[in-house]
C-alpha cells in the first residue's frame, strides 16, 4: 500500500477497521487548509503502533473520522539517546529540537547553566516542533521535550547507568571517533553560547558518567555542535551503524 503524502501523529490505538477521531486543529488543517475530504487517504502514527494509511469518511469543520486500512510502516523506535543542551535564541533552540528529532533521539531535555540566553522556554511549543519534525520525516515516534532544569539538579540524581557524552569545546582538535565508548543508555550535553563557566567545567569533569569528547578543529554554534555531536554518536553507537 502506497504511503500517503499527508501524516498526522494522533493519540489514539491504530489497528485495521480502527475508526480514529481528529482533534479540531487536525481537521482544520486537513479539511481547510489541505482542502481534503472524504474518501482522503492519510497516513497516521501515534509513537506505538507504526504507521498506517487511514480514509477519511467523516469530515466536519471540527472534527472528523478516520477509518485505518491498514500498516504502511513498522514502529521504529530510536535508540536510547537523550540530548541535554542549553536553550539559546529562540530560532536557534527550535532547530535544535526539530533536528533531535529527526537524527533520532529519545529524549530532549533543556536545561539551565551559568550562561544560558534564556531562562525560560515554552515547553508546548517546543514539544509541537518535536512533533511536527517526525511527522515531515516519516518517523513513527516523538521524542519527549522535558521543561527547563537546572543542569546541576538534574545531574545530581542522575541514574550513572546512563553515560553522558559532553561535547566539550575546550578539547578544539582532533575529532574523537568514540571507538572505545560501550553501547547502552546514553545523552549528549551541549552547553550554552559562550561555553560551560569554569566552575561548572570542574564539576562536570568530576562526574565519573561524564565523558568529554572533541567535535573536531573548529567550535562549532551549539545548534550546529548539537547535530555533530548526535551524528557522531549515531554512527558510532546508534542505529546507524
Amino acid at each position: 500500500m502506497d504511503r500517503a503524502k499527508i501524516r498526522l501523529c494522533v493519540d489514539h490505538p491504530l489497528g485495521p477497521g480502527q475508526a480514529v477521531p481528529l482533534t479540531p486543529e487536525q481537521a482544520h488543517y486537513l479539511f481547510s487548509v489541505m482542502r481534503e475530504g472524504p474518501g482522503a487517504r492519510v497516513a497516521l502514527f501515534n509513537g506505538r503502533d507504526g504507521e498506517w494509511t487511514a480514509e477519511v469518511v467523516a469530515a466536519a469543520k471540527k472534527g472528523g473520522t478516520l477509518s485505518c486500512l491498514g500498516q504502511a510502516a513498522p514502529q521504529l523506535d530510536p535508540p536510547d539517546l537523550w540530548l541535554i543542551f542549553a536553550p539559546i535564541k529562540k530560532e536557534r533552540t527550535d532547530f535544535i529540537v526539530e533536528k533531535a528529532a529527526e537524527l533520532g533521539c529519545a529524549r530532549i531535555v533543556p536545561v539551565a547553566t551559568e550562561f544560558t540566553n534564556s531562562q525560560r522556554i515554552r515547553q508546548d511549543r517546543l514539544q509541537a516542533h518535536a512533533l511536527e519534525a517526525a511527522e515531515q520525516c516519516l518517523g513513527t515516534f516523538v521524542p519527549e521535550v522535558t521543561d527547563l532544569v537546572p543542569l546541576r539538579r538534574l545531574l545530581e540524581g542522575w541514574d550513572p547507568a546512563r553515560r553522558i557524552l559532553w561535547a566539550d569545546e575546550s578539547l578544539v582538535g582532533t575529532a574523537e571517533t568514540l571507538a572505545g565508548l560501550v553501547p547502552g543508555p546514553w545523552a549528549i550535553l551541549i552547553g550554552p553560547e559562550g561555553g560551560f563557566s569554569e566552575a561548572e567545567r570542574a564539576w562536570l569533569r568530576a562526574r565519573p558518567f561524564v565523558t568529554p569528547v572533541s567535535l573536531g578543529p573548529r567550535i562549532l554554534r551549539a545548534d550546529t555542535a548539537a547535530c555533530a555531536a548526535i551524528t557522531l554518536w549515531q554512527s558510532a553507537l546508534g542505529d546507524w551503524r
